[in-house]
């Protein structure tokens, strides 16, 4: 076999091996076609073959117990390599076939149309055969060419519905795949590509459309995008509908960044401008740079998506696939992914506790509970990257009840050992919608014997503002058992001080942002004795965050701050070092000469 026949195989075979075909269950509608083909011919036997690598194996047949046959010396075969109509009147009067398996059985008859797709390549045959020598009749063969026809129809439109989608009438994600490895195959290795994903809206404005819109707002703004989509390309390209609202394509050879990145931003801004949706939805493009040979088709389309995200809040909406972003987001994904596994550990999850000091009297009169993780194969990972991930998931909930319950059983020990202090414990946004969330904790403390009093949520105003009448109602259900309640990270949010008029809260915390650099800067200084002087008119004790050394805390105190939290005192301590660490007498604080020991252990 010459090289250039080994190529035509090889293609026919990969062509053949795409559409699934091979060695699946029967079908009705194609033993609808073999039995037509029976009755029309008046012959005991017909068959759709299709010829593969060393055999014909038999998609339906009427007549035959076995599913294949060998290729060899098979006038199917002979069929596929010349995609040409092939009669036999007697296979015992032909030469080649005389000799063959099919003769051997019985078979004098064959008459065989070739199966050819779209592209040209032979499947196989649509095939009658009888026990004795017969000759074909003009009609029949047009028939036999008609039915071969109606079974290639048939394998068009059962791989058409895995391959288009049916809303937008484009390839969908299982030809990109497809096409994709072609790409691989056919163009030279080591070449740069550019893999682009259109996102026609945000997850937010999905999530806002399918609230306030009916399902046919989606549908019209996919199909108003294919049509555009489809129209820019054309029909020498490929547009693939790879997800709901989310399109793909391959820029072509040559094309680089530099060049491709304004013809996106030129196409995008006409496009948005001609769509109906353009106030509603905000399209978004990624484009992955990739190299032939070395790409992997689902690893180049997310990091597409990925790039596409990332456009979200970048200029023009376009973005290039950062490998650092995606990093730093796989990091997350593997956070996320792990954590429901350390909430069940022994041994991954901990509680540390940082000291509240009463500035009048510097004595310890609080300690508030930090979650920490040390990750099985990650380390130790820090509170500021993983808390905000869990507080987006819907482990939040689970969390929070970890860390109550670690911390009224810390909170239950210290006071068995004569340790008498306030526990305060964050919660997030998705506990303030839990509809038992108060009762819980009540539930919690009793269990315990613990009084409410003894236990503080700290909350921020951004975890009120997620739902604000929701939010404030769970909190006047807390502050109605006892348990006191702390504005976090005050200074911080959208209207402070319109929340601490509404709040039922006792403590309000400062911000670091505001304690930090307080000592050098009048500015700072100027706010800060605001804070402390409105939040204590309005009923509030005031905490500040963040003091790290004698001058702050010395101006917190001339400003008539009530407590202090910081390294100044101590950084966060096991829950048996703080006991240690506690029990130390305070003494007045004059200065800082006369300030207990603990308070400057770094």
């Amino acid at each position: 076999m010459t090289i250039s026949c080994q190529l035509t195989e090889s293609r026919r075979l990969d062509a053949l091996h795409k559409l699934d075909l091979l060695d699946t269950p029967p079908s009705e509608a194609f033993d609808r076609i073999t039995r037509m083909a029976t009755s029309i011919f008046q012959l005991p036997i017909a068959a759709i073959s299709l010829t593969d690598a060393d055999r014909q194996w038999f998609k339906s047949r009427v007549g035959v117990e076995h599913t294949s046959i060998p290729r060899m010396r098979a006038p199917c075969g002979n069929v596929a390599d010349s995609s040409e109509l092939l009669v036999i009147p007697d296979l015992m009067e032909d030469a080649y076939f005389r000799d063959s398996p099919l003769a051997a059985s019985g078979v004098r008859y064959y008459a065989g149309a070739p199966l050819i797709t779209a592209e040209g390549h032979c499947l196989g045959a649509m095939c009658v055969l009888g026990l004795e020598p017969r000759e074909t009749t003009p009609q029949e063969l047009s028939a036999l060419c008609d039915l071969a026809s109606m079974v290639m129809a048939q394998i068009e439109m059962q791989h058409a519905m895995g391959r288009i989608d049916p809303l937008s009438g484009l390839p969908n994600r299982n030809q990109f795949m497809e096409d994709f490895q072609d790409l691989q195959r056919d163009r030279p290795a080591g070449e740069q590509r550019l893999a682009v994903l259109i996102n026609l809206t945000t997850p937010e404005q999905l999530s806002h459309a399918a609230r306030a819109m009916n399902p046919s707002y989606v549908d019209e703004l996919v199909i108003d995008a294919a049509r555009w989509l489809r129209a820019e390309v054309g029909a020498h390209r490929n547009v693939y509908h790879v997800t709901t609202t989310q399109f793909a394509l391959i820029a072509p050879p040559g094309m680089t960044l530099a060049a491709y990145l304004p013809l996106l931003e030129s196409k995008m801004a006409e496009g948005q401008c001609l769509a109906k949706s353009r106030y509603v939805a905000t399209p978004t493009v990624g484009v992955a740079p990739f190299e032939i040979g070395n790409a992997d088709c689902l690893s180049v389309l997310r990091q597409a998506q990925s790039a596409a995200h990332d456009a979200i809040d970048a200029h023009a909406h376009i973005a290039v696939y950062s490998e650092d972003a995606d990093a730093l987001y796989q990091r997350r994904f593997t956070l996320l992914n792990d954590f429901g596994s350390a909430l069940e550990s022994q041994d991954q999850l901990r509680l540390v506790y940082q000291p509240r000091i009463d500035i009048t009297t510097g004595a310890c009169i609080g300690a508030e509970a930090l979650l920490r993780w040390d990750h099985p194969t990650l380390g130790a990972v820090g509170p500021s990257e993983f808390i905000p991930v869990i507080e987006r998931s819907g482990l939040a909930h689970a969390t929070t009840a970890w860390v109550l319950a670690t911390a009224m059983r810390q909170q239950r020990q210290w006071r068995d050992q004569g340790l008498h202090l306030q526990m305060s414990v964050n919660v997030s946004a998705a506990n303030l919608l839990e509809p038992d969330f108060a009762e819980a904790l009540l539930a919690g403390l009793r269990q315990r014997g613990l009084p409410p009093d003894c236990m503080e949520l700290e909350i921020t105003e951004s975890a009120i503002m997620a739902q604000p009448v929701k939010a404030h109602a769970m909190l006047e259900k807390i502050a109605a058992t006892g348990v006191k309640l702390a504005i976090d990270d005050f200074g911080t949010g959208y209207s402070s001080l319109s929340y601490l008029q509404r709040m039922p809260a006792d403590v309000v915390k400062i911000d670091q942002t505001f304690v930090i650099g307080l000592e050098d800067d009048t500015r700072k200084q100027a706010l800060v004795a605001t804070m402390i002087t409105l939040s204590q008119d309005l009923g509030h004790r005031v905490v500040a965050e963040g003091v790290e050394c004698e001058e702050v805390l010395i101006f917190l105190r001339l400003a008539g701050c009530d407590e202090a939290q910081g390294f100044l005192f101590a950084r966060p301590m096991e829950a048996d070092v703080f006991t240690d660490w506690c029990p130390v007498p305070a003494a007045a604080i004059p200065g800082r000469s006369a300030l207990p020991h603990y308070a400057y252990q770094m």
